[in-house]
C-alpha cells in the first residue's frame, strides 16, 4: 500500500510528537504531511524524514500566527492533496483538527485521536483564551463554521482509535462516531535499579503551558517546602515570571536528555500530574514504568493510568492545601516499586504497534 501520515503540525515537541515518531518508524516509506513545520524541537525528531508542509505554511509559522488564523483551517487543509495513497494515518492532536485534506475514492482514512479540539468544546486550554475578550470574540464568530468543518470532516474518517476510553468518549459527544482504543507507546529506556533508594523530591515533567498544573504545583511546594524539580519547555512565556519565583526548594530543568530524564523519574520520590481533562498523560505512565508512585488530579485520562493506593494517590482540585494533603498522604504509603512497574508494562510500545498494525490490518 501507499501510505501517507499527517500530523496537526510540528512545532514543540511533547506525547503527541512521541506517538508519531513511533507511527513513522512503523511506516517508514510514509511522508508526513502537516500544516506547517516550524524549526524547533518537534522537526528536530524528524531530520530523517520526507516532511511536506500545506501551502500555507509560510505565514502559519510566523510567531504565534498560526493560533490566530484557525478560521483557516478548511483552506488549510483543503490544500493538501492526498488522492494517490491509499491509506492515510492521520495523528490529530486537537490544535489543528488535521482532516479535511483531499483523498480518492478508495483512500481509507484511519485517525489516531489524541482529543478533539478542546478550544472548540469549552474545555479549558493551555492559553486560557477562552476566558479573554477576544476568545470569546473568535470562538462566537468562527466557533460555528469551525465546528460544522470538524464534524463533516469526522464523517469522511473510516476508522476512529482513540487514545483512552475519555477521548474515545469525547469523539462520541461530539462525531457520533465510535472509536476503538490503542493506548499511547510507552517506552522506558531505563529501569530503576534493585534497591535503590528514592531521594527527597518530587518531579514535574510537562510542557509549561496553561492547565497543566504547573503553577499549582509551583504554589504547593513554595507552601510546602517540598523539594520540586521541574522539566520542560516553556511554551507559554507568561508562565516564565512563575517559574523564576518559585522559591529555592524548586529547581528547573529545563528540556533534558532522555537518559537524565530516566534518572530523574527513577530517583523521584514521586511524580506530580496536575493537568485538567488530561487526554491520556504520558509522563505519568513513564514515571511508573521506573517504579515511581503517581500524584494525580481525579480528572480526564488519569483515571485510566493511576490506580488508586497501588501507583499513586488522587487529589480532588488543584488547591494547594488539598495538594499538600495528597504530598503527605504520598510520603506515608509504603509503595510495592514491582507492582507500579508491572501496571506501566501494560502500555509498553510493542502493545501499540501490534494493536495499530491489526487495525490498519498489515
Amino acid at each position: 500500500m501507499k501510505i501517507a501520515i499527517v500530523h496537526d503540525y510540528l512545532n514543540e515537541a511533547g506525547g503527541a510528537e512521541r506517538v508519531l515518531r513511533v507511527l513513522a518508524d512503523m511506516y517508514p516509506t510514509a511522508p508526513i504531511y502537516t500544516a506547517f513545520i516550524k524549526n524547533g524541537t518537534a522537526r528536530a525528531m524528524f531530520t530523517d524524514r520526507e516532511l511536506h508542509e500545506s501551502s500555507w505554511g509560510w505565514i502559519l509559522k510566523r510567531g504565534r500566527l498560526y493560533s490566530y488564523l484557525r478560521f483557516l483551517l478548511p483552506w488549510i487543509w483543503g490544500s493538501i492533496d492526498l488522492s494517490p495513497y491509499d491509506l492515510v494515518i492521520t495523528s490529530t492532536s486537537g490544535g489543528y483538527i488535521a482532516r479535511g485534506f483531499k483523498v480518492g475514492e478508495k483512500t481509507r482514512v484511519v485517525a489516531y485521536c489524541h482529543t478533539p479540539p478542546k478550544w472548540l468544546y469549552g474545555y479549558e486550554t493551555p492559553t486560557g483564551a477562552a476566558n479573554k475578550w477576544w476568545g470569546r470574540l473568535f470562538n462566537y464568530v468562527f466557533g460555528p463554521p469551525l465546528r460544522y468543518f470538524d464534524y463533516v470532516s469526522a464523517q469522511r474518517v473510516n476508522t476512529w482509535v482513540a487514545n483512552s476510553n475519555e477521548v474515545a468518549i469525547r469523539i462520541k459527544k461530539f462525531y457520533r462516531r465510535e472509536a476503538q482504543v490503542v493506548y499511547p507507546p510507552i517506552e522506558v529506556k531505563g529501569k530503576s535499579k534493585k534497591g535503590q533508594e528514592k531521594r527527597d523530591y518530587y518531579l514535574l515533567v510537562t510542557r509549561i503551558t496553561g492547565a497543566k498544573g504547573v503553577v499549582e504545583s509551583l504554589n504547593a511546594a513554595r507552601k510546602g517546602g517540598f523539594k520540586l524539580k521541574l522539566v520542560g519547555e516553556i511554551i507559554e512565556k507568561r508562565l516564565e515570571n512563575s517559574v523564576n519565583k518559585a522559591g529555592k526548594n524548586v529547581e528547573y530543568l529545563g528540556r533534558v536528555s532522555d537518559r537524565e530524564l530516566g534518572e530523574l523519574y527513577a530517583n523521584a520520590r514521586g511524580f506530580i500530574a496536575l493537568a485538567q481533562d488530561e487526554d491520556f498523560g504520558m509522563t505519568v505512565v513513564e514515571a511508573m514504568g521506573y517504579g515511581t508512585p503517581v500524584i494525580a488530579l481525579r480528572s480526564g485520562g488519569y483515571k485510566e493510568t493511576v490506580k488508586e493506593g497501588v501507583t499513586g494517590h488522587f487529589v480532588e482540585s488543584t488547591k494547594v492545601e488539598e495538594i499538600l494533603s495528597g504530598i503527605r498522604k504520598m510520603d506515608k504509603t509504603k509503595w510495592d516499586k514491582a507492582k507500579i512497574m508491572s501496571w506501566a508494562s501494560e502500555f509498553d510500545r510493542s502493545k501499540f504497534e501490534e494493536k495499530i498494525k491489526e487495525i490498519i490490518g498489515n
